[in-house]
């Protein structure tokens, strides 16, 4: 099996470091629902509405920028991107009432379309061999879960010591720890070095006929309901429950640091075993993982463990979910394909954001929210078991020597 070269490290290194930071500055957004809603007088439905509104931004924009990295290649984009980060997060630290706090998250959207993983993947999914392709985007989604481990406690600590504001304004000073990491992303080749004459609409087309291309967009709808959904109301919920403060923040940190393992193992299984196979096994338990926490007492040490657990399947779903776009259609157009399939996300990422605000405050509870959750799981399971996991006649060929 090829190794990895100094070339492939610098790049994979430096994606992950452009992932670390995008993934872990907004993974701490949760936290700001409680002070904000109250300082602002309004109801939790507003600064929900505006994560959901931030996520689908994101997901409209990664096709769109991740076209343009495949083509120009992701230093340019990302450039843009964290431009975006810093000009969003410095409005919300200014912010008086929901237009800012949505007008934020809205450049935030746009930033983490263009900076953020459906950017880079295809620049490291191009640059290493296809053998080691998936364990290295497991690395990559690993990227993402260090900043949760490492940013959500850095959030918590500047919210704590410095008020939701100022929080905001040091964020925007992480952000710009970015621009440096761009260095090493420049060694990536762009789309034309191994498209073998596909045209970005070819490529598009290609895709839109395939039944499994679909099927995959589907089911990542679920992914983002579930990541979402948890990451804006977790902290909350517990506060509803009377858990301590400290233990929302505990929480998302433990699932970022166990998906650190989940992403990279996930990876790993990825270059073994049928891709497909594995997302539908992951679905299945996320949705059992959801079912024991309704259904046990609640304590720190039950949460705890749930986010453990959740933590493992986190976004383990992306270097499979990813690798398998690159085994069917090749890694010329990744990121473009791998940003429509994350829309999709995103769009269940909207839904699993605004909707947990809409009915708690409908309800005065997040229980409807849970078992939704139960049942997206299964269904995801079921559309992704069908899925034909081979290479397109195009690839055929070439996949055969």
């Amino acid at each position: 099996m090829p190794a990895l070269t100094r070339t492939m490290w610098i790049v994979i290194c430096c994606a992950a470091g452009l992932v670390t930071v995008t993934m872990g500055l907004r993974a701490g957004f949760g936290l700001f629902l409680t002070p904000i809603s109250v300082d602002l007088g309004m109801g939790r439905e507003v600064f929900a509405f505006a994560v959901a509104v931030q996520n689908l931004v994101w997901g409209a924009a990664s096709p769109f920028f991740g076209g343009l990295a495949d083509k120009y290649g992701a230093v340019r984009v990302s450039i843009l991107g964290i431009s975006f980060y810093i000009a969003g997060l410095i409005l919300m630290a200014f912010t008086s009432g929901p237009f800012e706090v949505i007008a934020g998250n809205l450049l935030v959207g746009l930033a983490l379309g263009a900076a953020g993983l459906s950017t880079v993947i295809g620049s490291v999914a191009r640059i290493v061999p296809a053998e080691k392709r998936s364990l290295v985007l497991g690395i990559l989604t690993a990227g993402g879960s260090i900043g949760q481990f490492a940013l959500v406690p850095f959030t918590q600590v500047l919210i704590d010591g410095f008020g939701w504001a100022y929080a905001f304004i040091g964020l925007a000073f992480t952000a710009g720890l970015m621009f440096p990491l761009l260095w090493g992303v420049r060694e990536a080749p762009k789309a034309a070095a191994t498209s073998r004459g596909q045209t970005l609409s070819e490529a598009l087309s290609e895709a839109f006929r395939h039944r499994g291309f679909w099927l995959l967009t589907v089911g990542f709808f679920v992914c983002g309901f579930h990541v979402v959904f948890v990451a804006t109301h977790l902290p909350a919920y517990l506060g509803d429950k009377g858990m301590p403060g400290w233990l929302g923040a505990s929480a998302l940190m433990l699932v970022g640091l166990f998906n650190i393992i989940g992403s990279y193992a996930a990876g790993a299984l990825g270059g073994r075993y049928q891709k497909k196979n594995l997302l539908t096994i992951l679905y299945l338990l996320r949705s059992l993982v959801f079912l024991l926490f309704i259904l046990l007492p609640i304590s720190n040490f039950t949460v705890l463990a749930f986010s453990a657990l959740l933590g493992l399947l986190w976004l383990s779903t992306v270097p499979l979910t990813s690798g398998l776009i690159g085994t069917v259609f090749g890694p010329a157009y990744m990121s473009l394909l791998y940003g429509v399939v994350f829309f999709s996300h995103q769009i269940g990422s909207f839904f699993g954001a605004w909707l947990g605000g809409k009915l708690y405050d409908m309800f005065g509870s997040y229980d409807a929210m849970w078992w939704i959750s139960v049942a997206l799981g299964l269904g995801a399971a079921a559309l992704h078991w069908p899925i034909l996991e081979r290479p397109v006649a195009r690839l055929a060929p070439a996949a055969a020597q």
